[in-house]
């Protein structure tokens, strides 16, 4: 996402750009011509703004974003529409002097959207992203509507367009917080439900490459041994549910790193999953809301290049600000 906001940051740069070439050319002298303009400088000017405040606020691409336009981008692109026509016939009735008034005002405005954009998806890229909850897989940690900011820099710094990464703070870690791209091969791969690809998850890190990783009626073990609770866990009081069949254990393993056991057992993996080995540069992730997460048990690994960062801070609503742990 921050590949689109730099996008649209090109786009207002290269509007600017253009325009300067047109005043200086006197293409644009006709009441009609300016009025054109300038309302196209305001369909502009607004969308990018509220494309790059929608970013740096909470990451409309955000952790399992919704499909579709919302009815508040309706509004908001109605009044964009309202402004820029009234910008037309407005521009249209200016004379010369307040022409060049409006134009140096008009072209201050795009240099700072611009500027922003450029800055907020090198800052997105590097260093912290927004993103917004919309579920209750990570509930009580993380509850729906909590906005946070994503830490990128804590596991290294990644290199444009490569999987190359440097600068690591930090080795990611048991207990951590990550958000990751979900780890879909395909556009019309169907996991929990419907399809995950291209979309964002936030869940905790609970076994490491080389891990064996089971459940026994709901409770977690690695390596053999019952994993102790930690307070953020959360269960509820249901039946538990088995396997309706066993499976060799080579075929066992290459369904769920196949992203494609869930197909056999459904939701028995819930409660009754693995024994599995988690590969090498991946890990497994639960959300701890046990009983209510769409998570590792379901569609495999999360491969070390899918983890974009791990979970800072809750900056709204203000009665959650508070440092994620």
């Amino acid at each position: 996402m921050e590949q689109r906001l730099f996008i649209a940051a090109c786009i207002m740069y290269l509007f600017a750009w253009i325009s300067r070439r047109l005043f200086r050319k006197n293409k644009l002298e006709t009441p009609v011509s300016f009025g054109l303009w300038h309302s196209l400088f305001l369909v502009l000017i607004l969308g990018c703004a509220y494309y790059i405040f929608s970013f740096i606020m909470n990451s409309s691409a955000s952790v399992l974003p919704e499909k579709g336009i919302s009815g508040k981008e309706v509004l908001v692109w109605l009044v964009i529409a309202t402004m820029a026509v009234y910008g037309f016939f407005s521009a249209r009735k200016k004379k010369q002097g307040a022409r060049q008034d409006l134009i140096k005002v008009d072209l201050d405005w795009a240099n700072t959207v611009y500027f922003a954009g450029f800055v907020a998806s090198i800052v997105m890229f590097f260093f912290i992203q927004a993103f917004k909850i919309p579920s209750a897989s990570m509930q009580n940690t993380l509850l729906i509507g909590d906005h946070l900011f994503v830490n990128k820099a804590a596991y290294g710094f990644r290199v444009p367009l490569t999987q190359i990464r440097f600068g690591e703070f930090k080795q990611i870690q048991p207990g951590d917080i990550i958000v990751f791209s979900f780890p879909a091969d395909s556009p019309e791969q169907i996991n929990c439900g419907g399809y995950q690809y291209g979309r964002d998850y936030v869940k905790r890190v609970v076994a490491m490459p080389g891990d064996k990783v089971e459940v026994k009626a709901g409770e977690l073990y690695i390596n053999d041994e019952k994993v102790p609770l930690h307070g953020y866990e959360i269960f509820e009081p249901l039946q538990r549910l088995s396997a309706p069949e066993e499976l060799d254990a080579v075929v066992y393993q290459s369904l769920w790193e196949d992203r494609k056991l869930e197909d056999v057992f459904g939701i028995s993996l819930r409660d009754d999953f693995g024994p599995v080995v988690v590969p090498e540069d991946s890990y497994f992730a639960m959300g701890d809301n046990r009983d209510n997460s769409c998570d590792s048990r379901f569609w495999g690994p999360v491969p070390r290049k899918n983890i974009k960062g791990t979970a800072w801070f809750i900056h709204w609503p203000l009665n959650r600000i508070r440092l994620i742990k």
